[in-house]
């Protein structure tokens, strides 16, 4: 694979890349780059946590190393459970991801406290303490905080202590949705201040949820990995879903971001009296249709749960195997 696959390799799918001309330099200058993505463990494996897994599989076949780091310690100080609970979670955790597609043998798993507790980097943490604002690291938590209103100061830890995970974990390229930008940020900001290089970020889009708005644990506006065959075709048939209009529409970005990075073609399959089925090979082959009119929403529903859950499938079966 050529320089120019890889970046393209890299960049499918991605919100935002800081910086485009720091990536190449990077491709050409490190024959095995290192990439990341930091998971505080969560019960609920969802598809936005599938988004930054396909990345992560995306960057696998590019020639990165990668490292993903479940932040025990991350979700502790965000009021996410006991350690004991935290850690059973994270154990789940690996095991969907694996299930999901990531290679385990170009992957390494790590928790944070297999290092965020060493002497150097709590002492990094104090001295990142030193050169960051209060106002600061409350911003850089603004889309990840449990707690925006009346922050407890566990919470202005958490940026500081991502930012240097970066620096610990030796990453070259941070990954993370758009919702990580501001730490990120921090950390390309502050790292070298410590004496440590700033990071190539790659950004992944905010999937919305099935209602068309912001997914949520509290609203279950979301598929899980757990959902069974039929509870993904009953939740996809009931998602907003309207006719010609892309922007927000959750049954697309499903079809973008999940279906067609792991098909190499995806056919709709219609009653002839609706003109027959119809194959596609590329995701803006599919969005033209749509936005014209020629493919029906309830048509793209079925055809969407169906490769979902081929994908699921799969899944499922590897985490009862597990």
């Amino acid at each position: 694979m050529d320089i120019e696959e890889r970046i393209a390799l890299v960049k499918r799918n991605a919100e935002e890349i800081v910086t485009e001309e720091e990536l190449r330099q990077l491709l050409e200058s490190k024959e095995k780059p290192v990439a990341y993505v930091g998971y505080e463990p969560s019960g609920e494996i969802h598809l936005g946590h599938m988004l930054t897994v396909n990345k992560l599989m995306d960057l696998q076949k590019a020639g990165f190393q990668i490292i993903v780091l479940l932040a025990d310690i991350h979700a502790y100080l965000n009021e996410k459970g006991s350690f004991e609970e935290i850690r059973e979670v994270a154990d789940y955790n690996k095991r969907a991801f694996i299930a999901l597609g990531l290679d385990e043998s170009k992957a390494k798993f790590v928790l944070g406290r297999d290092f965020q507790l060493d002497e150097e980097y709590v002492l990094d943490v104090l001295k990142m303490a030193r050169i960051t604002t209060i106002n600061r690291a409350r911003r850089s938590m603004d889309e990840v905080s449990r707690r925006k209103e009346d922050p407890m100061v566990s919470q202005m830890i958490y940026p500081l202590m991502q930012s240097l995970d970066i620096a610990h974990l030796g990453v070259d390229l941070a990954v993370g949705g758009m919702d990580q930008r501001k730490i990120h940020m921090l950390a390309r900001e502050n790292l070298p201040r410590l004496g440590y290089p700033s990071p190539v970020c790659l950004h992944t889009p905010i999937l919305v949820g099935l209602d068309g708005e912001k997914m949520s644990s509290s609203k279950g506006n979301y598929i899980s990995v757990k959902d069974g065959k039929e509870e993904v075709e009953n939740k996809i048939l009931k998602a907003f879903c309207p006719a010609k209009v892309v922007e927000g529409n959750p049954i697309l970005q499903i079809a973008k971001y999940h279906v067609f990075p792991r098909f190499d073609k995806v056919v709709v399959e219609r009653d002839a009296r609706f003109g027959g089925d119809v194959e596609y090979e590329t995701y803006s082959q599919l969005e033209n249709d749509y936005l014209t009119g020629n493919l029906h929403p309830l048509d793209l529903k079925k055809a969407v749960a169906n490769y979902l859950n081929k994908i699921l499938e799969n899944t499922r079966e590897k985490l009862v195997e597990g």
